[in-house]
């Protein structure tokens, strides 16, 4: 359904790309641009909205669905039961590849899921802030001063609101730390909303590992941004199914976690590379099953077929097996 561009299959070049889906809302800590894009299968139809908010009368295919944001089913744009809710998240490119998941696994299937995907460059661009707050400031290496994360949390409040109202009958945020927040955002929620970190650790613990040594807990590594280690919601999630969690301990951290991600951010990907490859090792050593690589960017650096990254999981392909297999039980009914 995405081969090449991913956005070719919608009605995307009837409307400039700058104005798809505008949608300009007013709050008390920050303005949003919300930029929703709504699909249904078979025929997935790309929607916009004025400067107001409102969806233009059209007479041309899409007269039908946009009819349904008037009917009595609760003003619901999707009237599948299986509808699942997007929230993307600090990367569009990490949102389009959970997508394609979803997608090209479903497909196979031959039962694929409608959804609704909410995509906003000022959340993007507020979450980047957020994750690069954590870093240790040039001037003082010790020196952390996270950003205040209210405005974050109200804009993800906003559009889990937003796609509930759209029609979506499940939720999911494929973004790690937008996590950070997971139990604000969902507080009041009217449908499930799947948490990432719930969603690898049950994959886990079904998987029924044992212990690469004998007598001693099933150990699972955590390897993710500060800001992502700072929230602790990996290892929570892990630590309630009866895994004993292993994080890079401080030394690892400052000399090869935090200095890949500088590198990654002045584009030395080379020296990234080997600085993950090294921290990948560290873990490893101490007798960890697996590594949860909760950083798309770190995954990034990895080719396909190198060694560690067999050894890595990646919570997005629990996220994705969780909404598909959700999806499949509510559309036949169970």
């Amino acid at each position: 359904m995405f081969e090449g561009s991913m956005l070719m299959p919608f009605h995307a070049s009837n409307y400039p790309p700058h104005k798809l889906g505008s949608m300009n809302r007013h709050r008390t800590l920050s303005k949003t641009r919300l930029n929703p894009v709504l699909a249904i299968p078979p025929s997935p139809i790309l929607l916009h909205t004025d400067e107001s908010g409102n969806y233009p009368e059209s007479s041309k295919g899409s007269s039908s669905i946009l009819a349904s944001t008037h009917n009595d089913s609760g003003n619901s744009l999707l009237g599948l039961a299986n509808t699942v809710g997007i929230i993307g998240g600090m990367s569009v490119d990490s949102t389009l590849k959970f997508l394609r998941k979803v997608v090209q696994r479903s497909s196979k299937q031959e039962s694929s899921v409608p959804f609704v995907l909410c995509s906003d460059p000022v959340l993007n661009k507020e979450l980047s802030l957020h994750e690069r707050s954590f870093l240790p400031s040039l001037s003082s290496k010790s020196e952390i001063t996270p950003m205040d994360p209210t405005p974050i949390v109200e804009n993800l409040r906003s559009k889990r609101t937003y796609l509930e109202n759209s029609g979506a009958r499940c939720l999911v945020m494929p973004c790690h730390v937008s996590h950070s927040w997971h139990e604000e955002i969902s507080k009041g929620c009217s449908v499930p909303f799947f948490h990432m970190g719930e969603c690898v650790a049950k994959q886990l613990k079904e998987a029924k590992l044992r212990p690469l040594e004998a007598g001693s807990p099933l150990r699972i590594g955590v390897l993710a941004t500060i800001a992502t280690l700072t929230a602790g919601f990996y290892q929570e999630k892990l630590q309630n199914e009866g895994f004993e969690v292993v994080l890079p301990d401080k030394a690892t951290m400052e000399h090869t976690v935090i200095p890949a991600i500088e590198a990654i951010n002045r584009k030395d990907i080379e020296g990234a590379r080997n600085l993950l490859r090294i921290a990948l090792q560290v873990l490893l050593v101490r007798a960890v099953n697996s590594v949860i690589l909760a950083s798309d960017e770190m995954r990034d650096l990895l080719p396909q077929e190198d060694p560690l990254l067999k050894k890595c999981i990646d919570p997005m392909d629990a996220l994705a097996w969780s909404t598909i297999k959700w999806a499949q039980s509510v559309g036949k009914g169970t």
